[in-house]
C-alpha cells in the first residue's frame, strides 16, 4: 500500500514550485489525513452550490470547473491537471463555487478542509504555498476571461494550446512539445465561447499553417514559435520556465 507521502507526493511537488520547503514542513504535509478516490469521465466530484467540508486534488487524470446557465449551456472556467487543487477556494469556503467534473478517468486525494486549514495557521510555509496557488489560478482565470472577452478565435485555441503545453512540461506530461489533450471540441468551445464546428474550423486552420499536428486525442506543436505569435502567448502569468527557455530540448 501506497503511503501517505508518495499518494500527496504530485500535489507537494505543485507547492513546493514557487516556495521553498523544509523537511518538518513536508513531513507536516505528508502526515495529513488523506483519501482516496477514482472517478470514472463525466463524473462530478462537486456541483456549484453543494457544502463542502472536503478539498480533492488531482492525482492522475484531468478535471474541468464550470457552470450551466439558465438556459442549459455550460462555460468552461478551468481544467486542471494533476497536482492541482480542484475546490480549494470552494472548500474554504464550505460551499462549492463551480461544478467540478473529470475530463478523464482520474484518481483523486480527498483532504479535510479543517485538517488544511489548521496546518496552514501552524506552518507559514504552507499558508504561503496555499495562497500562491489560489493566486496563480487567478492568474489563469484572467487570461481565460481575456480570451473569451478580446482574443480572435485563431487566437483563442492557440493560446490554449500553448498554455497546455507549458503547464504540462511543468509536470513532466508534455514530450518535445507533443502532449495528451483530453477535451473534445465540444469541450474546448465551451471553455472559448465558440461552436463545436468553429473549433474544428480553427484547428484545420492552425494545422494548415504547419502549426500543429493532431493525431489519437494528442497534440504535437510543430512551429512553437508560430504558435506563440498566432496566440500572442506570453507565458510569463504561468510563472513557470518557458519552453523558449530550454530551446535544446525541444
Amino acid at each position: 500500500m501506497a503511503t501517505r507521502a508518495v499518494i500527496l507526493s504530485p500535489i507537494l511537488a505543485k507547492l513546493e514550485q514557487h516556495v521553498d520547503w523544509s523537511d518538518e514542513d513536508r513531513h507536516a504535509f505528508n502526515a495529513l489525513p488523506v483519501r482516496c478516490i477514482d472517478l470514472k469521465a463525466g463524473a462530478h466530484l462537486a456541483r456549484e452550490g453543494d457544502a463542502l467540508d472536503t478539498c480533492g486534488a488531482l492525482l492522475s487524470g484531468f478535471a474541468f470547473l464550470h457552470r450551466i446557465l439558465s438556459d442549459g449551456s455550460r462555460q468552461i472556467v478551468s481544467v486542471r491537471i494533476p497536482g492541482d487543487f480542484l475546490n480549494l477556494q470552494g472548500g474554504l469556503l464550505q460551499t462549492a463555487s463551480h461544478n467540478v467534473q473529470m475530463l478523464t478517468p482520474a484518481r483523486l486525494a480527498l483532504l479535510q478542509v479543517s485538517d488544511i486549514s489548521a496546518l496552514a495557521a501552524e506552518r507559514p510555509t504552507i499558508h504561503r504555498a496555499l495562497w500562491l496557488s489560489t493566486l496563480l489560478d487567478s492568474a489563469i482565470y484572467s487570461q481565460w476571461i481575456t480570451s473569451v472577452g478580446r482574443r480572435d478565435a485563431r487566437s483563442r485555441i492557440a493560446h490554449l494550446l500553448c498554455e497546455f503545453a507549458i503547464r504540462l512540461r511543468g509536470i513532466g506530461l508534455c514530450d518535445a512539445l507533443t502532449y495528451a489533450f483530453p477535451m473534445t471540441q465540444e469541450q474546448l468551445g465551451d471553455a472559448t465561447g465558440l461552436t463545436s464546428v468553429h473549433v474544428n474550423r480553427m484547428l484545420q486552420q492552425l494545422r494548415k499553417e504547419g502549426l500543429i499536428r493532431l493525431k489519437d486525442r494528442s497534440v504535437t506543436i510543430e512551429d512553437w514559435q508560430g504558435l506563440s505569435r498566432a496566440a500572442s502567448f506570453d507565458a510569463a502569468y504561468l510563472y513557470q520556465n518557458t519552453v523558449e527557455a530550454a530551446p535544446a530540448s525541444l
